[in-house]
């Protein structure tokens, strides 16, 4: 017990990196009702471009702007295979993400894993955030308010603040009415082609940010990083919209219940590698989640709802 909660932070921290992550999936999967598998590749571009550069001396945050606009190109050559090619959405996902890891790869000089040097005080202190940080917060060895949970909560709160604004605009609510009626948009006006490209370049551009903000915490970056990604993703949405759907009704509030998503799904593995369980099941215990939580609704609605009366029923 004393294990699982001296790694609680760690988790928590976690959770909230991969929720950046779990918007971006977020934005394709229930607002464009679009299944984007560029995730995995997309996640561990961000990283790679991060770690390639901020190794070879660029600012920290010039850094992770680039990874962030990598990211948003990945999107861009999904969007236009799905959009001027006609090949369906999952496809053109699959066969972004399949390119994108010989394009990491180059991109990390051809390393399966390419590490900041953590050990290098001087390094450490330009990091964003980082898993030192965890405990040295708490220690005393660095400022409280550096610890993960408190600089990626700020990060996800402006990012949430930025989403909630643009989505209010009229191109905003143009990318909505795509996801939910696209022949409806198309009747209106809206260029659907466009808004769906603009959908998945603005998700894997937060996907690569994720990518590179944990890249910063585990203090490398590995050419495997981002595989299985789209499930996590997918968990912290559905558990986020399971278990607080019906409470946060407000857009920014929908947002927020993916990142909360994230962090419960973290403090479930951790608990559950508390237990004892071998790691290399996690991958499966993923999967299990993602089942049991996409389940759960639909049970509910099929044996649970209460019939509907009509009226009508009585004699005339």
């Amino acid at each position: 017990m004393s294990g699982f909660l001296s790694a609680l932070p760690g988790a928590v921290s976690q959770g909230l990196i991969w929720g950046i992550m779990a918007i971006g999936v977020y934005i394709t999967y229930k607002i464009l009702d679009i299944a984007d598998l560029t995730v995995d590749g997309s996640f561990c571009t961000g990283g790679a471009v991060f770690v390639m550069l901020f190794s070879s001396g660029v600012n920290l945050w010039l850094a992770l702007l680039v990874a962030l606009l990598a990211g948003m190109l990945a999107g861009l050559v999904t969007g236009l295979l799905h959009t001027v090619c006609g090949i369906p959405a999952i496809l053109a996902g699959i066969l972004t993400q399949l390119g994108l890891y010989s394009v990491n790869m180059a991109v990390m000089d051809f390393k399966a894993s390419v590490a900041l040097s953590i050990t290098n005080g001087e390094t450490l202190n330009k990091l964003l955030v980082s898993l030192r940080f965890v405990k040295g917060a708490l220690d005393g060895s660095f400022p409280f308010y550096r610890h993960p949970i408190i600089v990626v909560g700020l990060f996800t709160a402006a990012l949430i603040g930025v989403l909630y604004w643009f989505f209010g605009t009229e191109l905003g609510a143009a990318l909505r009415a795509t996801g939910s009626n696209q022949n409806m948009a198309r009747a209106q006006g809206i260029n659907t082609d466009r808004t769906k490209v603009l959908g998945l370049v603005i998700s894997n551009g937060l996907v690569a940010l994720s990518g590179a903000l944990l890249c910063q915490y585990n203090g490398a970056n590995e050419i495997n990083v981002g595989r299985g990604a789209i499930v996590i993703g997918l968990a912290a949405v559905i558990i986020g919209e399971v278990l607080l759907g019906k409470v946060f009704r407000n857009f920014a509030l929908k947002l927020l219940t993916v990142s909360i998503g994230a962090i419960i799904y973290y403090i479930v593995l951790q608990a559950v590698l508390a237990l004892g369980l071998n790691p290399n099941y996690l991958k499966l215990l993923s999967a299990l989640v993602v089942a049991v939580f996409l389940t759960i609704p639909y049970w509910k609605d099929k044996y649970f709802a209460k019939p509907v009366k009509r009226g009508g029923d009585g004699n005339a």
